[in-house]
């Protein structure tokens, strides 16, 4: 599995069941037996929006900061990527470099 899925699914996974949570209905219906006329309705219904939507945008943000942490560390590990590749390119030449040396060392041998 890659490392960078597993820092994504600590940072999601606790909050699923708040997703879930807010997902399901909780708005007042259009027959609603506690409000005795129209106007009273859709004030009442105007205000469960307004709750709504600040309770997505305080959501957004939290998402927002755990995505920006996923982000960060993913930064991270290209980061550590790209030194570990060029670590090993450094010795892959160097070996390369030494593997003709000894190859021209015992040529020159075989020949004497």
């Amino acid at each position: 599995m890659t490392g960078w899925l597993i820092p994504a699914l600590k940072a999601v996974l606790p909050h699923v069941g708040t997703i879930i949570s807010a997902a399901g209905p909780v708005f007042t219906k259009k027959s609603s037996p506690h409000a005795p006329n129209q106007a009273a309705l859709l004030q009442q219904q105007v205000a469960e929006l307004q709750s709504a939507v600040s309770k997505n945008a305080e959501h957004i943000r939290e998402l927002a900061a755990q995505l920006q942490a996923t982000v960060a560390a993913i930064e991270q590990a290209a980061v550590t990527a790209e030194a570990r590749f060029r670590r090993l390119t450094a010795l892959c030449v160097a070996s390369l470099g030494l593997s003709a040396f000894a190859l021209g060392v015992a040529l020159l041998v075989a020949r004497i």
